[in-house]
């Protein structure tokens, strides 16, 4: 008779050697064995044991047991997600306050249209409290965690696609900017609805603490919507599938760019470091915070556009038909009627919170690579 025995994939530990033990004293034959067949051993009751190399020890209970690691036997693109996730909802929080004054400002909420990033960040304290600095946060990070996940592992697998397919392009930063480029289109078009309730929600200004001046009265005296269900429910009554991806444009028009730029200049200004530095948590901050500032400032007026697009019906001027027909009707009319500058309202505070959100996220994607071991591209490729 032979006993055997099956151990799932990803299992992290082998069987104890005393069960195994157990066995041999009872002159048992075993069979061990993952579900794919890849590792086993047979124990004979005349041999005593017979075993394959990759598990000797493991009868006589020595520490030659073979432990399986679940980190190393994730696929790759299972870890990129990881990874890219994990480094979106660090940098997201860690800018959440920032990225709630940048949106006031963008869309011109009452009380806040002439206000500047310190008086804006004041006000917000005085009536919302802290907990107001992060109103929209959880839609932010649960949009940001799939977005930066398919964002970053797409690019991955974008890259090497390119790579094996067209050769003729080389490896250099031309690969970088198109594989950038369309996996920030992926990620966008795979959580846009999230950004639309993050956005809305990061809208409303409620006077929680009571204290906005009698002058104000055009702020919510209760909230439009209550949560990331409520209002991805109710965009979806009035408008339909369409209304969840209303400002998709200019959203698709701006990242297309802006990703293909942030990744080309994050990873052109890592090949111009040393080799002794590049993997200087210093130097990863630098060239992700120079990547950042640089792809912002080209694409910032389509980000003006596709904010205001999305909370126009909460606005008070909204008599049900939208303002802007698309991308560049929004631009132009934005600049005919609120002036040029408003297509870079809210462009410092952008510059603040871009610098330590794009650099802590590639340090900390860089970082993640790193502890969960996934092989450098060359090898990976």
């Amino acid at each position: 008779m032979t006993l055997v025995i099956l151990e799932k994939q990803y299992q992290l530990v082998n069987l104890p050697n005393s069960f195994v033990g157990v066995l041999r004293l009872l002159n048992i034959p075993v069979e061990k064995k993952n579900w794919f067949g890849a590792h086993e051993f047979e124990m004979d009751s005349s041999q005593g044991s017979t075993l394959s190399t990759n598990v000797a020890g493991i009868v006589d209970g020595s520490s030659g047991c073979r432990e399986v690691s679940f980190i190393d036997n994730m696929p790759i693109y299972v870890k990129e997600l990881i990874a890219g996730g994990a480094a979106g909802a660090f940098a997201k929080t860690a800018v959440a306050p920032l990225e709630r004054t940048k949106i006031l400002l963008q869309t011109r909420t009452e009380g806040f249209q002439s206000l500047g990033v310190l008086q804006s960040l004041k006000r917000l304290l005085k009536h919302e409290g802290v907990r107001g600095f992060y109103k929209g946060n959880g839609a932010s990070v649960l949009r940001i965690v799939p977005y930066a996940a398919l964002h970053f592992m797409t690019y991955e697998q974008y890259r090497l696609w390119i790579l094996n397919n067209y050769s003729g392009l080389g490896s250099g930063p031309v690969i970088d900017l198109l594989a950038g480029s369309l996996s920030g289109g992926t990620a966008v078009l795979c959580t846009y609805p999230l950004d639309l309730a993050r956005t809305k929600l990061a809208y409303q200004v409620i006077d929680t603490k009571r204290s906005f001046s009698s002058g104000v009265k055009s702020i919510y005296p209760r909230p439009a919507y209550n949560g990331i269900k409520d209002v991805l429910t109710n965009v979806y009554k009035e408008g339909g599938a369409r209304a969840l991806y209303r400002g998709v444009g200019p959203t698709l028009t701006g990242i297309l760019p802006y990703a293909g730029l942030k990744f080309y200049i994050y990873e052109e200004l890592k090949r111009h470091v040393p080799e002794e530095h590049q993997k200087s948590i210093v130097m990863r901050l630098s060239c992700g915070a120079l990547a950042g500032l640089f792809g912002q400032t080209f694409t910032y007026p389509l980000d003006v556009v596709r904010r205001q697009m999305q909370v126009e019906n909460l606005q008070p001027s909204f008599q049900g038909v939208a303002r802007y027909r698309n991308t560049w009707d929004g631009l132009s009319m934005i600049a005919h009627n609120q002036g040029w500058r408003q297509l870079f309202a809210g462009l410092s505070i952008n510059y603040i919170k871009i610098v330590p959100s794009v650099a802590i996220g590639f340090t900390a994607y860089d970082m993640m690579k790193i502890w969960l071991r996934i092989p450098p591209r060359q090898a990976a490729a």
